[in-house]
């Protein structure tokens, strides 16, 4: 039997990538990733995760990686239906993952509310017959879906570090962080436009460019 995990990291993120990872083991090496001490990747040390990633890495039979960028993002949130929107293109990408790796089933963590239609989704893109469990928590409950969101995490750190290097320091990229917000503001205001890397359909960053502009027009 062959089992994979899916789940993604920088779903809620302004600034960056949303990556989608999948790890693929044995059912019988599932015990391996246990004892490598391999949990919901929220709850590691940056640091642990990396050393995690390159383990998992060298157990597991196949891994793959899908980065949406924020252009990809912002297509489907300002252009889609209702259903059709982020958990929509988060299924058709975990369902690539899936055809990728090839597993007898696969566990995801489910992005949408409703987890059957979650499996739905994925089901209606993968063109082979597999086993989909889709479940909230779903990192915290199964090691193989702990193991794709260490994956995941790692990837999506990297590319954070990456625009750090070139533009400073941005915080973590989530609307949460003072940093992030500093950031946009001051971009925003600098450049007027944001850059490629930044989620423009995000409610945080769509308010403050209407402030930056409603500042601009008066001050015109």
């Amino acid at each position: 039997m062959l089992v994979a995990g899916v789940d993604d990291a920088g779903r809620g993120s302004v600034i960056g990538p949303l990556v989608i990872a999948g790890v693929m083991s044995k059912e019988e090496d599932l015990a391996k990733l246990v004892r490598l001490g391999v949990k919901d990747s929220k709850v590691l040390s940056p640091r642990r995760r990396e050393i995690l990633a390159v383990e998992i890495k060298r157990l597991a039979l196949r891994y793959s990686v899908i980065k949406l960028t924020p252009k990809d993002i912002d297509k489907v949130v300002q252009t889609g239906k209702k259903l059709h929107r982020l958990n929509r293109l988060e299924a058709q990408t975990m369902a690539k993952i899936i055809e990728m790796l090839k597993p007898d089933i696969a566990y995801v963590d489910a992005s949408d509310v409703l987890e059957e239609r979650f499996k739905k989704h994925i089901l209606e893109c993968v063109p082979f017959t597999v086993e989909i469990v889709s479940e909230h928590k779903a990192d915290r409950n199964y090691p193989i879906v702990s193991a794709a969101s260490i994956i995941a995490k790692v990837e999506r750190d990297k590319e954070i570090a990456e625009l750090k290097e070139k533009h400073g320091d941005l915080g973590c990229g989530y609307p949460t962080d003072q940093k992030t917000i500093s950031f946009l503001r001051q971009y925003i205001k600098e450049f007027g436009e944001y850059p490629d890397f930044v989620r423009k359909s995000w409610k945080p960053a769509k308010k403050i460019k209407r402030e930056n502009d409603s500042r601009q027009t008066k001050l015109a």
